[in-house]
């Protein structure tokens, strides 16, 4: 064989993927965000949001979150969003919600430590529950702290399926629709008409009242005392519900003064 003449090189085989099934990418569902999670929780879903982040920073990646979480949920369940000390508005909650839904998701609570994030939740017509602040952020006074001391002011109505949870004293101005209901730790004031549910003092305090302009509440509580409205309903007048050695009692506001004062003295 000649110098000019060379050795032929091998051509690669390449073997034919015809038929064959792809190996398909795997998308990244971790989000680049610690803190952020969707779980099952109990026939709903709970969606955790990190409080440490801009909303400018935090709604690409929750949009991307979503995305890549899509293919856990086969149900469409409500959502509680579980947003700690992130402070949200209206607009930035109806931003969620439109994202959820994009997704067969439905939002229908906001747990939140923060009462400006609570009021918006509310009058979009959200169920709220209001946390305790952690021991860090409450800050040092005589005696033991309140970490929710204040009483959470809301002017809305709460329609049917809202549940407003707070671990102070709650006043709506508005009313309270039949299948809506309150609970709270201290006094519920209603500056309207209840017709829903309404437990005051749920942590065991039996001396929470609840007052209202009509009262026409599906159930009363008053720590764990239990309750409804007499049947038929009276003419509306503004009363007060309070607890009794013999349960609760319901008085007409201008007379509960003088029974208050007649049951507290020594």
């Amino acid at each position: 064989m000649s110098e000019a003449e060379s050795t032929p090189v091998e051509e690669p085989v390449v073997e034919s993927t015809e038929g064959s099934e792809a190996i398909p990418e795997v998308e990244q569902s971790t989000p680049l965000v610690s803190g952020l999670t969707l779980e099952h929780c109990g026939g709903r879903y709970r969606l955790t949001l990190p409080s440490d982040l801009d909303w400018i920073d935090l709604w690409p990646q929750l949009q991307l979150y979503l995305v890549g979480q899509e293919h856990l949920w086969s149900e469409t369940l409500p959502v509680d969003c579980a947003c700690g000390q992130r402070l949200l508005d209206q607009s930035q909650l109806q931003q969620l919600a439109e994202a959820l839904s994009e997704h067969q998701l439905r939002l229908d609570r906001i747990i939140t430590g923060r009462r400006q994030t609570a009021i918006a939740a509310a009058t979009l017509g959200y169920s709220v529950q209001q946390e305790e602040l952690p021991p860090l952020l409450v800050k040092e006074a005589d005696g033991p702290s309140q970490a929710t001391a204040n009483p959470l002011y809301l002017k809305t109505t709460l329609r049917s399926g809202i549940e407003i949870h707070h671990d102070a004293s709650v006043i709506i101005v508005g009313d309270v629709n039949a299948g809506a209901s309150i609970i709270a730790a201290g006094d519920i004031i209603v500056w309207g008409r209840l017709r829903g549910v309404a437990h005051a003092g749920a942590k065991g305090n039996l001396g929470a009242r609840i007052m209202t302009l009509e009262m026409a509440a599906t159930q009363l509580r008053i720590a764990d005392l239990l309750a409804r409205t007499p049947d038929p309903p009276r003419p509306p007048y503004p009363e007060v519900a309070y607890a009794t050695d013999q349960g609760i009692q319901i008085a007409p506001a201008y007379t509960w003064g003088r029974v208050f004062a007649v049951s507290a003295a020594p």
